[in-house]
């Protein structure tokens, strides 16, 4: 429950982190990877549809933003979480980790420099296709590779952060449906104590996405990228 408190925070604030944070903490105790994927996936499905209310109530939620990533996010998540099932997902994750260690320098290069904001419109159903794949494959990358990837291009902030979480809850929808159809599902102990510290984080925070100014969080963004990148790539190739 604490964990799943804390990594909902991070993940309402940053719009990532969570999912990689459980997943470690799976994966560190022996659950295989198809169904720690499954275990985080089906703990989201509480946790984010806590965090997408939260971030409506806040105002955080782009209404053009979140009908461009809602339907190939969904087909993404179902596709990746049915693929995971009939293979080893470790091995595209040397080459996502080098994606997002240049997405991580790209935000903190703008959170220094005057980079006007923009509603960013473009190319959106192939980065929520392809987060939303990774993100089921990989147990964890829907906000990393699609919110730092927005931000980048000069999504604002606090919208980006809002509608890439809100979206977020179909997607873990979609991704626990593939699951249990292709493994079933296990480990409920660990998936309601995730959710309940999970549900009880996500007010907060949606609250400090809306409140905090948005430059440091740029830096912040940037650098849990960075450092999740470079822990992928050393356990990758140590």
């Amino acid at each position: 429950m604490l964990i799943g408190f804390i990594a909902q925070v991070i993940d309402g604030a940053l719009g990532m982190a969570y999912g990689v944070s459980a997943s470690s903490l799976l994966l560190g105790v022996g659950v295989p990877p198809a169904v720690v994927s499954s275990t985080v996936h089906a703990a989201e499905c509480f946790t984010t549809g806590a965090s997408a209310i939260s971030h409506r109530a806040f105002g955080n939620v782009n209404k053009a933003l979140f009908l461009g990533l809602l339907i190939p996010g969904v087909v993404g998540a179902f596709l990746g979480a049915y693929i995971l099932t009939m293979i080893d997902g470790d091995l595209i994750k040397p080459y996502i980790a080098g994606y997002l260690l240049i997405m991580g320098i790209i935000l903190i290069v703008k959170a220094f420099r005057a980079f006007p904001s923009r509603e960013v419109t473009t190319h959106l159903k192939p980065l929520a296709f392809f987060g939303a794949f990774v993100d089921a494959v990989g147990g964890g990358g829907w906000g990393p590779i699609v919110g730092s990837t927005l931000m980048a291009r000069g999504s604002p902030f606090r919208e980006t952060v809002g509608t890439v979480n809100t979206v977020e809850f179909f997607v873990t929808l979609s991704a626990s449906l593939g699951f249990l159809i292709g493994i079933g599902l296990s480990h409920w102990n660990v998936i309601l104590g995730l959710a309940a510290g999970g549900v009880v984080a996500a007010p907060i925070g949606a609250w400090v996405c809306k409140h905090v100014p948005h430059r440091p969080f740029l830096v912040v963004v940037g650098l849990v990228v960075i450092g999740l990148s470079l822990r992928t790539l050393i356990l990758s190739f140590s």
